[in-house]
């Protein structure tokens, strides 16, 4: 009897470990089957670190622009999850919540929502409403004619503050954006196109801070970046 009670405890413990192992490749399979079943937006937004983005408390960055010898900058500070903006630049300081904007405030919301898109464009392919999108394969990328992933992003007719525009995303492999083209009102030919490079994670957010054009004499960077977290209660 004491034999048979150890078999069969044996066989129990084995049981209980085979079903761990069962329950284990069956939630791997579930999480590689919704890896896979993500469309691409998500997979470059993903790519680039939008899974700690709901821990982001505030982002703050400084938006240079370089044409020849002319320079321009511009800095930020953004609560995403109250809203709250301030602007710093070589002429005004102004504050204001994106919830309660009025006239006076939309001229520097356009600007935010301009110097924003660049910094987090992955993300905003996702958190953007009123969009087409379509992808191509072995796309031929527009400044270094590599050949990149193409994926591209049409805005409506209304709403927001260039509507109608779009955007061709060139990605790599691993979903990292290298090259994009803006072509304004969704003409056929590109109105600006730049790289994606100098790419650096900043708290789990990765950045590229760096965009040129063909010429080299556009350069469009970001400085002074930090990405602060909520803390843990």
């Amino acid at each position: 009897m004491k034999i048979t009670y150890t078999i069969l405890t044996a066989f129990l413990v084995l049981l209980s470990c085979n079903n761990n192992q069962k329950s284990q490749e069956v939630e791997l399979i579930k999480e590689k089957d919704s890896l896979q079943n993500l469309d691409i937006r998500h997979k470059i937004a993903n790519a680039n670190g939008y899974e700690n983005w709901k821990n982001v408390s505030e982002i703050a960055f400084t938006f240079n622009v370089d044409r020849g010898e002319n320079h321009f900058d511009r800095s930020w500070i953004w609560n995403p999850k109250t809203g709250a903006v301030s602007m710093f630049s070589a002429a005004d300081t102004i504050s204001y919540n994106r919830s309660q904007m009025d006239s006076l405030t939309l001229k520097t919301d356009a600007a935010f929502i301009n110097d924003k898109y660049w910094l987090l464009a992955p993300f905003q392919m996702v958190w953007d409403e009123g969009i087409t999108f379509s992808e191509k394969e072995n796309a031929v990328a527009p400044i270094s004619k590599d050949t990149l992933n193409q994926l591209t992003i049409v805005y409506g007719n209304e709403g927001g503050y260039t509507p109608g525009d779009a955007y061709d995303f060139f990605y790599d492999k691993n979903f990292k954006i290298r090259e994009w083209n803006y072509r304004k009102g969704n003409t056929k030919a590109p109105s600006m196109s730049t790289t994606w490079e100098d790419y650096e994670n900043f708290n789990g957010i990765e950045i590229a801070k760096m965009h040129k054009d063909s010429t080299g004499g556009f350069k469009l960077y970001f400085s002074n970046i930090s990405v602060k977290k909520e803390t843990a209660n």
